[in-house]
């Protein structure tokens, strides 16, 4: 999970460090959910590109890709974007992917503050990013409670499952939630800084003294605060404010996360839901200093989450040859599973490996049904066949997947195959 105040700055060239690629680390990740605030929204900016109206959304499909991370969902308000990748093999476990936003700025009319999120279904188990713009200054400690909780009540998914942002097995509630240091004087927060003593930090720190006072707050967690205060710098520099305003530094860049409890919910006939069916430990917490282009640093966090899978296979299962080396070869076989809603506008897209999203096809054929539909252990199974002047010229390494259009979402995807 990454977090950024990007001061409507245009990018930087290079996003791997942020986003820990190239780390050689085994516990490479599966989901990425980035959150930016304060992305430039004029309006000569969004008429540019018609699909992503923003260089920075660009950016991290473009770094994403190569990676074989796709972006799931996207949404924005105004100048607060959220990002949802996963690795393309996940995508067929994704499911009933939401989205909503909340204005908060100038009594909720002005879309600059306020709250975005992108909620789905991940093996089975309900998750809801939220990535937060709150109000600034520190003595707006209370107004950035109350839009909190009005984020929170506003906030309603359709569905019978987690219809409410708190009613998610998993929240992750990140971005630049503008907490400050209470009653210490800047000489003194700039001392513990310089002396690497942020301990001394902690208890003014209004987040942290809202975490045991404000009941909405309960359940959610953080980890240490182990790196310097994300803000104020001078754009282009490490150092800290040094225009006539002086603002004292403040941990504003923050990611928390919150684990359902059985008390939330009882299961059926007031059983309690069997413990430990979700775990989350956090493996990293870190700011980034080596971004100068915004008064903000970027915050990341690293997440291994636990759980029993609730989804095994597939909505849809795919079959194709290991390659298509004639056009005639190109014919796709799929079967739906039972339960799996079909739309007459579902299509079944060919994509090059290291694709960005699901609509960035080379082509497509619709997955209309035909009478030549027979049932195979109460599932239907379908074919179709791609034509051979929507076939690729070059070679190159393919795979296919099957949209479904209820669900706005890959319900099947193919290993690689050569084209």
């Amino acid at each position: 999970v990454v977090t950024w105040n990007v001061g409507t700055a245009m990018p930087p060239n290079d996003v791997t460090s942020l986003l820990h690629l190239n780390t050689g680390e085994t516990n490479d990740a599966d989901m990425i959910a980035i959150g930016l605030q304060e992305v430039n929204s004029k309006i000569n900016k969004r008429l540019k590109d018609a699909l992503f109206t923003d260089q920075w959304s660009e950016l991290f499909m473009d770094v994403l890709s190569p990676f074989h991370f796709i972006l799931v969902s996207t949404v924005r308000m105004q100048g607060v974007i959220l990002l949802v990748f996963a690795k393309y093999y996940h995508l067929p476990f994704l499911q009933d992917i939401q989205t909503d936003c909340t204005r908060t700025g100038l009594g909720g009319y002005w879309g600059n503050k306020g709250g975005v999120s992108i909620r789905l279904s991940i093996f089975g188990h309900m998750v809801c990013f939220l990535n937060c713009h709150l109000p600034a200054h520190l003595e707006k400690a209370e107004q950035r409670k109350e839009d909190f909780a009005t984020i929170l009540h506003m906030q309603q998914f359709e569905g019978r499952v987690a219809s409410g942002i708190l009613d998610h097995d998993l929240v992750f509630w990140f971005g630049d939630l503008n907490f400050r240091i209470e009653s210490l004087d800047i000489r003194f927060v700039k001392y513990a800084i310089d002396s690497n003593i942020l301990s001394q930090l902690w208890d003014k720190d209004q987040l942290n003294i809202a975490k045991t006072t404000w009941p909405v707050l309960n359940g959610f967690q953080e980890g240490p605060l182990n790196f310097p205060p994300t803000f104020k710098f001078d754009v282009g520099t490490n150092k800290y404010d040094s225009s006539a305003k002086k603002r004292k530094p403040a941990w504003t860049d923050r990611i928390l996360w919150k684990i359902k409890s059985p008390s939330d919910g009882l299961g059926a006939g007031g059983c309690w839901p069997s413990r430990g069916v979700l775990s989350v430990s956090q493996l990293c917490y870190c700011s980034h200093m080596e971004y100068t282009v915004s008064d903000h640093k970027p915050v990341a966090a690293i997440f291994a989450v636990q759980f029993a899978s609730k989804a095994d296979s597939p909505l849809v299962e795919i079959y194709v040859a290991d390659e298509w080396s004639r056009p005639e070869q190109a014919v796709v076989r799929y079967k739906m599973a039972a339960g799996f809603h079909r739309s007459s506008w579902d299509w079944i897209g060919l994509y090059r490996v290291g694709f960005r999203h699901p609509k960035d096809y080379v082509s497509y054929v619709w997955a209309r049904s035909d009478d030549g539909e027979r049932c195979l252990e109460k599932q239907l199974c379908a074919q179709v066949m791609f034509s051979e002047e929507s076939l690729p010229k070059g070679k190159g390494e393919y795979i296919l997947g099957y949209y479904s259009t209820t669900t706005s979402s890959i319900a099947g995807v193919t290993e690689p195959f050569q084209v």
